[in-house]
């Protein structure tokens, strides 16, 4: 393969402003990783730890096996909103006896562990994760249940939750709970539909309904354990498999039932791997300050692929859009990138027929993304644009190898869809802490409705207001930039994470080990595609 070079200099002008500008990011996601790892706050997190009880990433730290990576999804989730940061759950991916899984950890110490709306989005993401990436899934549960107030937009959806683990179980991917609080009405069942169930002496709470309900319901005065107990569940209802006599009981527990699932992955193993010849910390400046200035994604890719050694397909067509092939902590990668902003015919043709080259020989994609879209403008419209777009969106849509997804910076129209966005699943997408991802950019989105104003006050005979109008324009670039920024975007889910330009390299090497779990095939066919 030919290995990369790169041309990025530390003594140009343009790195320090570019270090600076992605590190003035990285502070702002270090301040919600921050809120996020705080969970209810020090009042709740003491009294937790008071009654003698873990926090959820010390339960996950003790699943783990011993100096194992944990890839922890979605952690901001909620960010901007009324819900705390992290939405009261932490989920990831994690190896446990050898064994990559999925794991599910309510947080207690916000709200008692209530599950809201985000809540809702963030579990059932993880386990999306599980089934379509053949990962067994473990929850630890304490959980109140829902949040009351916000109960509309949850109890009807809600119930998908305990649909996805029969599906699991279906699909002979093992589930396992930990209960070691409450998990009380529709959150029973995440033990009740578990493969596995594990609940702690003196601790655990498994009713559909507590006392006091009953109470009400029935007129029967009862208490917890006689109720819900782990005792109960194991001698009389059988719905606990096993009791364990404290919380580091339950994970001893977790993990000799995992030893002993036999589990193998189904997809190749990785060749043997060769670290990048280029430094990661020039990561940091690679990216532009001004994202309407496009960047060389190869100086990316030198810094990702195995020994920076990378094989370009059609490098003197469509040259917008680089592709390629290479391999990554071993595993072979088919690359998509852009160079620069725009797609034009050549590169959407290009990258359909790469999109084609990597199915036909079971090779997952990776997508760069960096574009404004694809191009607009007479010229463009009447040699065929769209019709070039829709096949590469045909492409991208129905390939079935493995697609990674990671926005560098810019992610905006059709060119999201294109370059395989949130809309089109790729296995997993995470965000550069700079990337905006929008219908179009805040400049041009507010002046095309400034161009629509001003039309409709013509067509009305009426004078146009320029203050108005300019006033107008500064409120609508504001909320688009605020809205098109990778926090907010990864607050409300729309990717698996915000992460260190630096880490690009590991989170996609945990990724494709986790994707190589399950068989590795390509597509047998594709829509029709217009030429």
């Amino acid at each position: 393969m030919a290995v990369l070079d790169t041309a990025i200099d530390p003594r140009h002008p343009s790195y320090p402003q570019n270090r600076g500008a992605m590190l003035e990011r990285l502070a702002e996601l270090d301040t919600a990783l921050g809120a996020a790892r705080g969970g209810g706050g020090e009042k709740y997190v003491t009294r937790h730890h008071a009654r003698g009880k873990l926090l959820p990433r010390e339960r996950i730290e003790l699943l783990l096996d011993q100096d194992a990576p944990f890839l922890e999804l979605s952690p901001v989730a909620a960010w901007g909103t009324d819900f705390p940061v992290g939405a009261s759950v932490v989920t990831g991916i994690g190896v446990v006896e050898g064994v990559e899984c999925v794991i599910i950890a309510n947080d207690p110490t916000v709200r008692g562990g209530a599950v809201n709306p985000y809540t809702l989005k963030k579990t059932r993401r993880a386990g999306e994760i599980a089934l379509t990436n053949r990962l067994p899934l473990i929850n630890l549960v304490e959980s109140g249940g829902a949040d009351l107030p916000s109960q509309a937009e949850i109890f009807i959806p809600g119930g998908q939750v305990f649909r996805d683990l029969t599906r699991l179980s279906a699909a002979r991917i093992p589930t396992l709970s930990v209960v070691f609080g409450n998990a009380t009405a529709g959150g029973a069942y995440v033990p009740g539909m578990s493969d596995y169930t594990i609940m702690v002496r003196n601790q655990a709470k498994v009713f559909l309904a507590g006392p006091p309900l009953v109470r009400m319901a029935t007129g029967e005065i009862t208490d917890d354990e006689s109720l819900g107990g782990a005792a109960m569940h194991a001698a009389r209802s059988g719905l606990a498999d096993y009791v364990a006599e404290d919380e580091r009981d339950g994970i001893r527990l977790a993990r000799q039932c995992v030893r002993r699932l036999n589990w193998r992955k189904a997809g190749p193993a990785p060749r043997i791997t060769t670290p990048p010849k280029h430094d990661l910390e020039d990561l940091l400046a690679v990216a532009s300050a001004d994202l309407k200035v496009p960047f060389d994604p190869r100086e990316v890719l030198a810094r990702v692929l195995d020994g920076s050694e990378f094989d370009e397909f059609k490098p003197a067509y469509g040259t917008a859009l680089v592709t390629g092939w290479g391999e990554l902590h071993g595993y072979p990668v088919g690359v998509l990138a852009n160079a620069r902003g725009v797609l034009f015919s050549d590169e959407a043709q290009k990258a359909a027929q790469f999109i084609q080259l990597a199915n036909a020989s079971d090779t997952p994609l990776l997508f760069l993304q960096n574009t404004t879209g694809y191009m607009v403008g007479t010229e463009y419209e009447q040699r065929g644009i769209i019709k070039h777009g829709a096949l590469m969106i045909n492409a991208v849509a129905n390939s079935t190898v493995p697609h990674l997804t990671v926005n560098l910076g810019a992610s905006y129209g059709a060119g999201n869809y294109g370059m395989c966005g949130r809309a089109y699943d790729p296995r997993f997408l995470f965000s550069w802490p700079n990337a905006k991802s929008a219908v179009m950019g805040p400049a041009q989105l507010a002046g095309v409705l400034s161009i629509v104003a001003r039309q409709a006050a013509e067509a009305k005979g009426q004078p146009y207001d320029e203050d108005s109008d300019k006033a107008m324009r500064a409120m609508a670039e504001r909320q688009i930039e605020s809205e098109s920024a990778a926090l907010f975007l990864s607050g409300r889910l729309y990717d698996d994470g915000v992460i260190d330009p630096r880490d690009t390299r590991t989170v996609l090497g945990l990724c494709l080990s986790a994707i190589h779990s399950g068989p590795i095939k390509g597509a047998e066919g594709f829509g029709v595609f217009r030429m």
